[in-house]
């Protein structure tokens, strides 16, 4: 994990999953909402 970017890689992989859970939860939110 530690390679060129160092301790970035963690934070880049955190906004990675996170980019990818609001990608797959904006179609659904209006379903979730009402």
């Amino acid at each position: 994990m530690y390679g060129v970017f160092g301790g970035y890689t963690r934070w880049a992989v955190v906004f990675l999953i996170i980019f990818v859970l609001f990608f797959l939860l904006i179609p659904a939110w209006p379903a979730a909402v009402s």
